[in-house]
């Protein structure tokens, strides 16, 4: 990569104004397609509703409640701590309390009720952080005290990324008008940090990467170019093993090899996914094609050969890092819910630089499998990793401390290392910002929800669409134009890659099929058109590749864009260890999710675990085998489950 030489006040679009219809978490300069705002979208029902209001409200306020608990906003806010260095958290903890404060800010731009609610919470909190940040624009509650000097541990020190979280907090402030002051804090910081990392400075990366695309969506809001050369410069750096050897290796970091000449994403699978995440926004906003290209093969190789059939990424508890490719075991997944979040994150970015459905279908499959499986239904519990395989009964996690287990067991309130619930809820805040785009010709549709759309097309004329579907329930998303502008244009529906089948109904048309992709409807629309669109969530088998040993033999079924799975609770008492299925029977609705035939044929102990012989089985009991949504697995108490189920010889 090359420092940039584009001026952000070259481009085309004006910079982004403190109102709900400019707040969306990307906001790129150029690409395919133009993101909408959360005053241009706006969820009205249906599943990710519900969750939105769950977000809005206890899941929020959880958060603020247990880092109010442990400390962690108290460094900010209480006047004898500030100045102290010696955070109560651990070295990333501010980096949850910005995570916070931008979850507070696209909340306060998506809630109608409570909207004065976040925004007084987001300014008082934002007083704090400034009154911590000292007089050159450095802030971190952990560091620049005695013993701890700033910038004296890159590898592990996390600065730089508390640093990038401050910078996104400030920016979804803005742009949703809820605090202004705290743009002012992310902007001093975002100088000092060009100061200290530029030309002349310290010549190195953060351990953690999350500074690269925030420096670049500071730079979008702002049209201050130091902020993108900051960035590439960042980018440039990364993978020539500035950063110390770590105990698994240099990958763990992503400072193996340069980022454009890697192949697949490869170590911790957070910090892989969130600088994949900037090198895409300097990319664009560079027009760095072959950055872009780059990025966007290693991503698809990824999912191809090291995600789980979930969309959850990181197979490894050491090192929570992506395994080689087909290293997927189900039993040991880690997936961990900011992998999910990093993902869904990335996925949008490519989809809006190329406008590739397949890009939509991956952010469509890890917002149900990963992103809705993590957090309780009262909104005050979540996993930090997602295993595709229980093989004992969950516990009861304690409701009065901190969890010190990050991977698997239950859902639990908090965790020592809490990186998932605000990272969920800045996500599931802004999520109407994922949902649509528009170009100059058209709305695209990329995400199914009870909605209501209004934007302007690339060339001024005003659209507005209405969304009804019980999706994922039900395949039947119905598209009514609520608003004309007159002339033709294009209405663009994804059609998922597992939907083959889909029939698409225009107004007063024949009923056609469409093809996985896209189906695009370009006509003079008048308002009251309907555009209905049928997709087939008919359940289904998956196979494995057979290059993946761990669940060769096995199969998993999932419905429409859900992954099901068998949970102990539905099975009469059989042990899921026991259980083989018949993919050869129908597979056959069952509410919302399916029911198979199958076998529960428990092993006759040998008393030993490898025998000269084939091993004999009991009697076989034969009984339907229950399947239900993964999203849904652990909320009715302690229970084993598995997704891939063994077949039937």
């Amino acid at each position: 990569m090359t420092e940039s030489t584009d001026s952000l006040a070259d481009t085309d679009t004006a910079p982004a104004l403190p109102d709900a219809a400019g707040a969306r978490p990307v906001a790129p300069t150029r690409g395919a397609l133009r993101p909408l705002g959360l005053g241009e979208v706006r969820i009205t029902g249906g599943f990710w509703h519900r969750r939105q209001q769950v977000n809005g409200g206890p899941t929020i306020e959880h958060c603020r409640t247990w880092m109010g608990r442990l400390g962690w906003t108290s460094d900010f806010t209480d006047p004898a701590r500030r100045g102290a260095r010696d955070g109560r958290g651990l070295q990333f903890a501010d980096s949850e309390v910005y995570k916070l404060l931008e979850a507070m800010s696209w909340e306060s731009g998506r809630s109608v009720g409570g909207a004065r609610r976040w925004r007084d919470a987001v300014a008082e909190l934002s007083e704090g952080v400034a009154a911590v940040q000292s007089p050159d624009g450095y802030v971190h509650t952990g560091f620049g005290g005695p013993g701890r000097p700033r910038y004296s541990d890159l590898g592990f020190g996390h600065e730089l990324y508390c640093a990038g979280h401050l910078l996104q907090a400030g920016v979804a402030a803005a742009r949703t008008g809820a605090d202004s002051g705290l743009l002012e804090t992310a902007r001093r910081a975002a100088d000092h940090v060009c100061e200290a990392f530029g030309p002349g400075g310290i010549h190195g990366v953060c351990g953690h990467p999350e500074i690269e695309p925030a420096l670049v969506e500071l730079a979008r809001l702002t049209r201050e170019q130091r902020y993108l050369d900051q960035a590439v410069r960042f980018l440039d750096r990364r993978g020539h093993r500035t950063l110390p050897e770590h105990a698994v290796d240099r990958a763990y970091f992503q400072d193996d090899v340069p980022i454009r000449g890697a192949r697949v994403l490869r170590g911790h699978a957070v910090r892989a996914l969130y600088l994949s995440c900037g090198a895409v926004d300097a990319a664009v906003e560079t027009g760095d094609e072959e950055l872009l290209e780059a990025v966007a093969a290693q991503y698809d190789r990824t999912l191809d050969r090291r995600t789980y059939i979930t969309g959850g990424m990181g197979s490894h508890y050491a090192g929570e890092a992506f395994g080689d490719d087909f290293v997927l075991p189900a039993d040991r997944a880690y997936s961990e819910t900011c992998a999910g979040v990093a993902s869904a994150m990335l996925a949008w970015r490519l989809l809006l630089a190329t406008g590739e459905p397949r890009y939509a279908d991956a952010l469509e499959r890890v917002l149900y499998n990963v992103v809705a499986a993590s957090v309780a239904d009262d909104g005050r519990s979540f996993f930090y990793a997602n295993t595709l395989h229980q093989r004992v009964p969950t516990e009861p996690a304690a409701a009065d401390r901190a969890t010190r287990r990050f991977g698997g067991g239950p859902r639990a309130p908090w965790f020592e290392v809490s990186c998932c619930l605000p990272n969920a809820a800045r996500l599931l805040a802004s999520l109407g910002a994922y949902l649509a785009t528009a170009d100059h010709g058209g709305l695209q549709l990329h995400q199914y929800a009870d909605a209501e759309v209004r934007t302007r097309l690339g060339d001024g004329r005003p659209v507005g669409v209405a969304v009804s579907t019980r999706y994922p329930d039900t395949g039947t998303v119905a598209v009514r134009v609520t608003e004309a502008p007159g002339g033709p244009w294009s209405l663009t529906l994804r059609v998922p890659h597992w939907a083959e089948g889909a029939v698409l109904a225009e107004p007063g048309g024949p009923r056609r099929p469409v093809a996985p992709g896209t189906a695009v409807v370009h006509r003079a629309f008048e308002e009251g058109d309907e555009v209905r669109l049928e997709l087939p969530v008919h359940p289904r088998w998956t196979f494995p590749d057979p290059r993946i040993d761990a669940v060769r033999g096995c199969a998993a079924a999932e419905r429409g864009p859900v992954v099901l799975c068998a949970e102990s609770p539905d099975q009469g008492g059989g042990d899921l260890e026991d259980v083989r299925v018949d993919t050869g029977a129908e597979l056959k609705y069952a509410g919302d999710g399916a029911e198979v035939d199958g076998r529960f044929e428990p092993p006759l102990d040998n008393g030993r675990p490898y025998t000269s012989r084939e091993p004999a089985r009991e009697e076989a009991d034969t009984r339907t085998v229950r399947l239900v949504p993964y999203h849904r697995w652990a909320r009715r108490g302690p229970s084993t489950m598995r997704v891939w189920l063994p077949r039937l010889d």
